[in-house]
């Protein structure tokens, strides 16, 4: 257990070297790595156990994690983020760190959901309407062009009806309500699934997922989406079986998980690995391992979905969980909640 977290949690976000949660009581809290500022508490001291994020009691109902930044969405539709401000990931319009939350500018009230990638933000406005800021260099706000944007911009070329939204190292891909993927950015190693690997500064439909996603996660260099009937598949970088189809060969269109043809309920993607809900308590995972962050008490990397061991009793899952946070070298689940966090193993391999 979390020393200091005590009660009900209703969301973690885990970053590079650092984790928040959204406790029961109303307070956001942050641990671990803070030299920019990602901890929230107006300092920039590293914490071992979890510390208050400033001004946050009753606040928040969303909270994500880039690889040093934090973002949380207040019930009233409002953004916040601190930490890391070199890209303009915090929407301020400056390029200043932040110890403590900062608004982002140029938001509507109407922000339901949030996701945090490398050094970018994405947020879902409105009916549908996808903003970002940040971090550009390889398209991944997906306004056209390369720019950092220290405010949001509207993702050219998305009809209205987004339902979901997933920030990856990047990149960044969207769900509408048909259930059609789309995405855009870094597509080196075929992270975009639409057949290439050409860099995309707007968005590019992911080959024959033109229906029924029903969840989408971004790692680092690879992308996975879960499916209607409860099957899962991956596409982008495999050099540690993140993809789960048994080999480490890139992918640049969508190929099905071995092993994982229904049954997933959620999934989360970090920069090596993958892990999947499976039934009422189970976790599948498969990809890097070398710091064990597969849980399966080795650090032998896994092409192939890995069930490790039923969680305790008490943790139960949400069916619905479709947005993952992720971090360093970690999987976290969170006890009476819907939450499964999955890491980045690192932001440079």
């Amino acid at each position: 257990d979390v020393l200091g977290l005590s009660g009900a949690v209703i969301a973690f976000a885990a970053g590079n070297n650092h984790t928040c949660a959204l406790t029961g009581t109303g307070i956001t809290k942050c641990w671990g790595s803070n030299d920019v500022g990602q901890l929230g508490d107006g300092t920039t001291t590293d914490r071992a156990a979890p510390v208050d994020v400033l001004g946050s009691s009753g606040v928040y109902t969303a909270i994500v994690a880039g690889a040093g930044h934090t973002c949380a969405l207040s019930a009233a539709g409002e953004v916040k983020c601190w930490g890391n401000n070199q890209a303009g990931q915090l929407g301020d319009g400056t390029t200043t760190d932040s110890t403590k939350p900062v608004v982002v500018i140029g938001l509507s009230s109407e922000v339901t959901a949030i996701a945090a990638g490398g050094d970018h933000t994405c947020a879902l406005v409105g009916k549908g309407k996808v903003m970002c800021w940040g971090r550009n260099q390889t398209g991944q706000l997906g306004d056209g062009s390369v720019t950092d944007r220290t405010t949001p911009v509207e993702v050219s070329g998305l009809s209205s009806g987004i339902a979901i939204i997933a920030v990856g190292d990047s990149h960044t891909c969207a769900v509408n309500e048909k259930g059609g993927a789309s995405c855009w950015g870094s597509n080196d190693v075929g992270q975009l699934g639409d057949g290439t690997t050409s860099e995309r500064v707007t968005p590019v439909d992911v080959t024959d997922l033109t229906a029924e996603v029903t969840a989408i996660t971004a790692g680092g260099s690879h992308t996975c989406a879960l499916i209607a009937d409860g099957a899962v598949t991956c596409w982008g970088r495999n050099h540690v079986g993140q993809v789960g189809d048994g080999s480490t060969i890139d992918r640049i269109t969508p190929v099905k998980v071995s092993g994982l043809s229904s049954g997933v309920t959620g999934l989360g993607a970090g920069l090596g690995h993958t892990c999947a809900l499976t039934g009422t308590r189970g976790v599948a995972c498969w990809g890097r391992n070398d710091a064990g962050q597969l849980g399966d008490g080795t650090v032998t990397d896994r092409t192939l979905p890995l069930n490790i061991a039923r969680l305790d009793q008490s943790i139960t899952f949400n069916p619905a969980v479709t947005q993952i946070s992720y971090g360093a070298s970690i999987t976290v689940t969170a006890t009476a909640t819907s939450s499964l966090a999955v890491g980045f193993d690192s932001l440079t391999s």
